[in-house]
C-alpha cells in the first residue's frame, strides 16, 4: 500500500496493540557517530512499528544513550501531542458533510472496500465519511496488528520512555502538523485512485515489514536502502517528499546541532540512513567524520 513508507507516522496518529509474547529475538542494529566542532552526535535507525520480542539494546547503543545530554526525534508523541493530532485528522481527515468514501468508489471498487473494512474489523459508519488516507492508514494499523507489531514496541517509544525517565531534554525535527499534512497529500483525485488499487491487494500480500525489520536488526544499512528504494520506486515525488528533502532538512539542523558542546542521541525512521541520500551520507559530503556501516 502507498501509506507504508509512512509508518512512521502510524505509531503518533492510531497506535497498535501490543504484539503477543515470543522468543526474543537478539538484534544488532546501525549506529553511527559523528563529531562536529564542538558537540557529537550519534544516529540510531528506527523501527517505528516492531515485535515485542526484538531485544536491541546492544552495548554499543546503550553507552551512547547513556553520554548523550539531549534527545532528538522526528515528532514529539506526548499528551499535547496526540491532541493536536486529534484536532488535526479532524481538520484534514474527514469528507465534506453529505459525502459517502463508498459511493465515491468505483462501483467494481466497492466488493474489496467492504471486505477490507470487515477484515480490519473497522466501523463502516465512521470510515464512510473519512477521506482515503486515513483509511488507508487505518487498514494498514489493523494489518500490523494481525500480523503482531506494535507501536509500543517500537524504537522511538523505547528511546523516548528513556530519555523521560533520564529527564533528559529532548528535541524534535518536524512539527505534527508537518507530518500529518505529509500523510494527508494535497491531491484528492489521486488519493482516491490508489485507494481503490490498494483495496485489491489488501492483506493478500506477505508481510512486507519483515524484510525491513530483517535488514534493520542485522545493521544492513546498504540492504534497508534498496528496499525503501524498492517501495518507493514507481513514486519519485512522494520519495523526495518523503526521505531526499526531509533528510537534507535534518542534516542540516544536526550541522548546526554539531556547534553546541552537546551529545546528541537522535533517533529517526532507519530509512533516512540508509543508502546515499541518507542523512549520514549528506554529513560525509558536508565534510564530516562519519563513523559506522
Amino acid at each position: 500500500m502507498r501509506f507504508r513508507p509512512l509508518l512512521a507516522a502510524l505509531s503518533l496518529l492510531l497506535g497498535l496493540v501490543p504484539a503477543a509474547a515470543a522468543p526474543v529475538i537478539h538484534a544488532h542494529p546501525a549506529l553511527w557517530h559523528v563529531k562536529g566542532p564542538e558537540g557529537e552526535v550519534y544516529l540510531f535507525g528506527s523501527i517505528h512499528l516492531l515485535p515485542d520480542n526484538i531485544e536491541w539494546h546492544t552495548p554499543a547503543i546503550n553507552a551512547a544513550i547513556g553520554k548523550a545530554n539531549v534527545f532528538v526525534f522526528e515528532v514529539s508523541m506526548d499528551e499535547k501531542a496526540q491532541t493536536e493530532i486529534r484536532k488535526l485528522v479532524a481538520q484534514m481527515g474527514l469528507l465534506a458533510p453529505g459525502q459517502s468514501l463508498r459511493e465515491m468508489l468505483q462501483p467494481s471498487a466497492r466488493a474489496d472496500f467492504d471486505a477490507a473494512i470487515e477484515t480490519a474489523h473497522l466501523p463502516p459508519d465512521v470510515v464512510d465519511h473519512e477521506k482515503p488516507w486515513l483509511v488507508s492508514l487505518q487498514l494498514l494499523v489493523a494489518e500490523g496488528t494481525a500480523k503482531q507489531y506494535s507501536a509500543d514496541a517500537g524504537v522511538d517509544h523505547a528511546v523516548m520512555t528513556i530519555a523521560a525517565k533520564a529527564q533528559k531534554p529532548m528535541r524534535f525535527f518536524e512539527t505534527i502538523e508537518q507530518q500529518i499534512r505529509l500523510l494527508a497529500g494535497s491531491d484528492d483525485k489521486l488519493q482516491l485512485e490508489e485507494f481503490q488499487a490498494d483495496l485489491k491487494d489488501y492483506q493478500k500480500g506477505d508481510d512486507d515489514l519483515g524484510p525491513m525489520v530483517a535488514a534493520w536488526s542485522q545493521g544492513k544499512a546498504d540492504k534497508l536502502a534498496a528496499l525503501m528504494n524498492s517501495e518507493l520506486a514507481a513514486e519519485p515525488e512522494m520519495k523526495k517528499a518523503l526521505l531526499t528533502d526531509r533528510n537534507q532538512r535534518w542534516a542540516l539542523q544536526i550541522q548546526t546541532m554539531l556547534r553546541e558542546k552537546r551529545a546528541f542521541f537522535i533517533t529517526v525512521g532507519a530509512g533516512h540512513l540508509a543508502g546515499p541520500d541518507g542523512v549520514p551520507a549528506l554529513l560525509r559530503k558536508a565534510g564530516y567524520r562519519v563513523e559506522g556501516p
